[in-house]
């Protein structure tokens, strides 16, 4: 079996490789490396072929799907600030990208796509746990695109026969979180200001809790989703079972400063995970103390990693009200 993995130097996308190269398929990564690092990759780098190519240029991508499987689309801009910052570029890459991906998928008969999408598209929500049938309300550009894409995802399975599953993401942590940007992902920048020896920075009082789901489980689900006789479907991939930002802060150890809350953010995220444990028959394994253990006892992974100051953060988050006031 022969698999693409977009955006497989990334967080989530080079756990993937490491699972899919388990299982025994040949696998290609295309990848831009704007944020993936090619040192995710280096348990399996003799075994697969990386290629350092954008998804927004279709010409250099599609001949890569030629006699290929599954694809599995995780490429893709994240963050909320810098989409609202830069709404085109993240258009372009998490719309037009997705539509090339398709495109090439389409021409040479992919069996079945399998796209990572946010479950941002679901706004604040009042309805908890969340289930794959709640009202979409996508409140900033990234939302928007990350559910532009699902949507073509979707459209393209009914018009052209493509077979596709969309998996809606929460808060994924876990080994090789990115550090960089000032609205990265909170693990990874919680270590890389405990390597550095500052205080985590914690958005608001703290008590905000969200879904955290250990990253080689959403690998499997990636897995389970493209090895299934399902398609044409959604699925949340969380665990069900919120956590506070302060119990993180408080496992993680280390002194601690408390900036202002951003507006427009959730004060709580809950996925229901019926469906996906039913259908596909998957479920988190790895338990938040579990999961936190991990990270800490592989501190050594953010020793060189950049880090944001609360100053910077102030002066970002400007940006944000701003949007908001429109």
């Amino acid at each position: 079996m022969k698999a693409i993995v977009t955006g497989g130097a990334g967080f989530i996308g080079s756990h993937l490789v490491e699972l899919l190269v388990i299982k025994g398929f040949k696998v290609i990564v295309i990848d831009n490396f704007a944020t993936g690092r090619s040192e995710n990759l280096s348990k399996v780098k003799n075994k697969i072929k990386i290629l350092k190519l954008n998804i927004s240029n279709f010409k250099n991508i599609e001949k890569h799907f030629k006699n290929c499987d599954y694809v599995y689309h995780l490429a893709g801009l994240a963050d909320i600030v810098p989409s609202i910052e830069n709404p085109e570029k993240y258009f372009n890459t998490n719309v037009n990208g997705t539509l090339n991906v398709l495109r090439a998928s389409k021409k040479y008969g992919i069996k079945k796509v399998i796209y990572a999408a946010s479950a941002s598209c679901y706004g604040i929500v009042k309805k908890f746990p969340t289930d794959e049938k709640n009202k979409i309300s996508t409140e900033y550009p990234y939302a928007l695109t990350k559910y532009l894409g699902e949507e073509l995802v979707c459209h393209w399975a009914k018009a052209y026969k493509l077979s596709t599953i969309s998996l809606r993401l929460f808060n994924v942590y876990g080994l090789r979180s990115r550090t960089t940007g000032a609205y990265g992902a909170m693990f990874g920048v919680f270590l890389a200001q405990l390597i550095n020896n500052k205080p985590l920075t914690i958005v608001g009082n703290g008590n905000q809790t969200r879904d955290f789901t250990y990253v080689t489980d959403v690998a499997e689900a990636f897995y389970k989703a493209s090895r299934s006789k399902i398609f044409h479907d959604i699925f949340n991939v969380g665990t069900g079972k919120p956590t506070s930002v302060n119990y993180i802060a408080k496992e993680l150890g280390g002194s601690k400063i408390y900036i202002p809350k951003r507006p427009g953010e959730p004060d709580k995220s809950q996925a229901n995970i019926k469906k996906i444990i039913n259908e596909l028959k998957w479920r988190p394994k790895v338990k938040i103390k579990d999961g936190v253990s991990i990270m800490k006892k592989n501190i050594k992974d953010w020793k060189n990693a950049p880090i944001w100051t609360p100053n910077k953060i102030k002066v970002k988050t400007k940006v944000w009200f701003d949007f908001l006031k429109k």
